[in-house]
């Protein structure tokens, strides 16, 4: 099944804007919020705005389906959940009050809950893309289904727009958990991330956890009966201490917005996804925890190459997420057959180099 995309005066001048791109080479600067403006390499180009895009097209709360056009804000199509009792799983950070969709699905960013329920990537059942052409492209659909070759609409995720305009998406959604509940253990890096991956293997609702200044925060989620039974447990066999409700929901969300306090100075800010096992790392600066030990920020103003190859060591990655001065080599580099993929895909989708170029890869 494909999905439809009205012929609205919307789509029609998106698709003029394009073709006379093409026509004129002139390079386009997709845009939404412009809320993750600060990530990833610096974007060139005449700018194009996408949030006149914007609605949801259908809605299936029972089918656990929505399908929603890019300019749409993340608020809004939140609240509309949320008023049937459910919710993005992966938990898209905003980052401003003007975040949207396509911004959230080109981005492919997700928040404290993605080591248990996935990345925005694994809840993209279809997409519509536009490409240099002006002409839309129909991936996927509204049901999870296997497919061959390339599943163009989980591609799409994390692509920094640079395949073309994302017009809309037909996501997955989950029902809110019936409980939740946060619990605090004061404790070391290493034994927390030794009790993490304990906890990690053992039958326990998680959705969340968090090291930061010798505290680990564990959030669980589920039935009512489970998350009880968790936190008596926990309590009993390490002495965690219950958190409050609404400051476990600040913390959390300070986590996904970056508005906590760790945030919250001019040094660059170091993203590394590392294997969950992986041991302490010795950079200079201040550390914080996610997902079980796999996601290690970093507050630092270590040299590039030393903080990347402190990554690579244990065979993860290493990504400048902010920093004060724009600065190239903001991702790390692609081996040589996996950015020869890059380029085929690119050229496929847009072989005269239109959208969002080398706001991914340098050349691309």
């Amino acid at each position: 099944m494909t999905t439809s995309v009205p012929a609205d005066a919307a789509l029609v001048a998106l698709r003029d804007c394009v073709r006379a791109a093409q026509a004129d080479r002139t390079r386009l600067r997709l845009h939404g919020g412009n809320t993750k403006s600060f990530y990833g390499e610096q974007a060139t180009g005449e700018p194009l705005d996408l949030r006149p895009l914007a609605g949801i097209v259908d809605y299936e709360p029972t089918e656990l389906v929505v399908t929603v056009r890019c300019g749409t804000p993340i608020a809004e199509l939140e609240q509309v959940l949320a008023a049937r009792q459910q919710y993005l799983a992966f938990e898209p950070p905003h980052f401003g009050a003007g975040a949207t969709v396509g911004g959230m699905v080109a981005a492919g960013l997700s928040g404290p809950r993605r080591a248990t329920a996935g990345a925005v990537r694994d809840f993209m059942l279809g997409a519509v893309l536009m490409n240099a052409s002006g002409e839309l492209l129909h991936f996927g659909g509204q049901v999870m289904k296997n497919v061959a070759g390339y599943d163009v609409s989980r591609l799409l995720a994390g692509s920094m727009g640079i395949l073309g305009p994302i017009v809309q998406v037909s996501l997955k959604v989950l029902p809110v958990p019936a409980a939740e509940a946060t619990v605090c253990l004061s404790i070391g890096l290493r034994e927390a991330l030794s009790q993490m991956n304990r906890w990690g293997a053992q039958p326990l609702p998680l959705s969340g956890t968090s090291w930061a200044g010798g505290e680990l925060m564990v959030r669980l989620s589920g039935a009512g009966a489970a998350v009880d039974a968790a936190v008596a447990r926990l309590a009993a066999d390490h002495g965690t201490r219950l958190i409050d409700p609404m400051a476990a929901r600040a913390h959390w969300s300070g986590l996904r917005e970056q508005t906590d306090a760790f945030f919250d100075d001019p040094l660059p800010l170091w993203r590394l996804s590392v294997p969950s096992g992986a041991p302490i790392f010795e950079l200079p600066g201040r550390q914080l925890v996610e997902w079980g030990g796999a996601l290690r920020w970093f507050k630092s103003d270590a040299d590039a190459a030393f903080v990347r190859q402190a990554a690579a060591t244990v065979g993860g990655t290493a990504t400048r997420f902010r920093a004060a001065e724009a600065a190239s080599g903001v991702f790390p580099a692609l081996p040589a057959p996996i950015l020869e993929l890059h380029r085929r895909i690119k050229k496929e989708f847009d072989p005269r180099g239109l959208f969002n170029p080398g706001r991914l890869v340098a050349g691309l």
